[in-house]
């Protein structure tokens, strides 16, 4: 049985499709780098806008923010203030505390800014800023570093693609999850409800972290630069795997075009 051609419409819409997932296949990294530059730059224009007296758009960007990451006023940055971090008194930093920017801000008002309970937290999510401290992005360090980190990777991999491996299994694991995951967690633990406030097998969950990590609370840097390598590690875990799929793509189509007598 002969298989019948396609003409008039049909064949015209087979081509258009075909052309669309060569360009798709040809462009893939393109598209996913100008998506990962909105989605870490949008939180970033927040406080731009909201310094510039646009309150309402830069709302609805900590709102739509909001849902994703936690916003903490004291692991965020800040854009037009006197430091560009506020980190917390525990915090090893230089910068001056979060304590004392704040402590007298109405946003605070009868809040022990001291301890992170859950006052504490819904304050610190809700607050923007003010004069003084500047405005937050609306994303915290970790999550600027770790989508800044997936950007620069996609950058660089636009440079070598085609010669990079993907990662094995184990170097993503070292090189992405243990270094934040030590971070993160260890931080974690020394905060209720895993902190000496906590209750049983919370209690002794943070008592264990505790004596090996102390009562800590990471820094505008650790967070950084774990988030950056996290972020680098899942680009180069899963771009090259990409690259060779899309590459299979693209001969697929352009086999389906050369059959029709057009060129690409």
């Amino acid at each position: 049985m002969t298989k019948k051609k396609v003409t008039g419409w049909q064949r015209d819409a087979v081509i258009s499709a075909d052309r669309l997932i060569r360009g798709i296949a040809v462009r893939w990294l393109m598209v996913i780098n100008l998506l990962v530059f909105i989605y870490v730059g949008l939180p970033f224009l927040a406080p731009v806008l909201l310094v510039n007296g646009f309150t309402g758009p830069a709302n609805a960007i900590y709102t739509a923010y909001g849902f994703v990451c936690h916003q903490f006023a004291f692991r965020s940055w800040y854009m037009y203030g006197d430091q560009i971090a506020y980190p917390r008194e525990r915090a090893p930093s230089n910068l001056a505390s979060f304590e004392s920017y704040v402590a007298d801000d109405p946003h605070f008002a009868g809040i022990d800014v001291t301890s992170l309970d859950n006052d504490l937290v819904f304050a610190a999510r809700s607050f923007h800023g003010n004069e003084h401290t500047g405005y937050k992005v609306a994303f915290c360090q970790r999550d600027v570093a770790i989508y800044g980190g997936i950007l620069v990777a996609g950058l660089v991999f636009g440079l070598v693609r085609g010669r990079v491996r993907p990662l094995t299994f184990w170097q993503y694991v070292l090189l992405g999850i243990v270094p934040m995951g030590l971070d993160g967690i260890s931080q974690l633990l020394a905060n209720p409800p895993f902190d000496e406030l906590g209750y049983g097998a919370f209690t002794l969950l943070g008592q264990l972290s505790q004596g090996v990590f102390g009562i800590r609370e990471s820094t505008p840097m650790l967070r950084t630069l774990t988030g950056f390598l996290f972020g680098v590690a899942n680009a180069w875990l899963a771009y090259p795997y990409i690259e060779e799929s899309m590459q299979e793509t693209r001969e697929k189509a352009e086999k389906q075009l050369s059959k029709a007598g057009l060129s690409v």
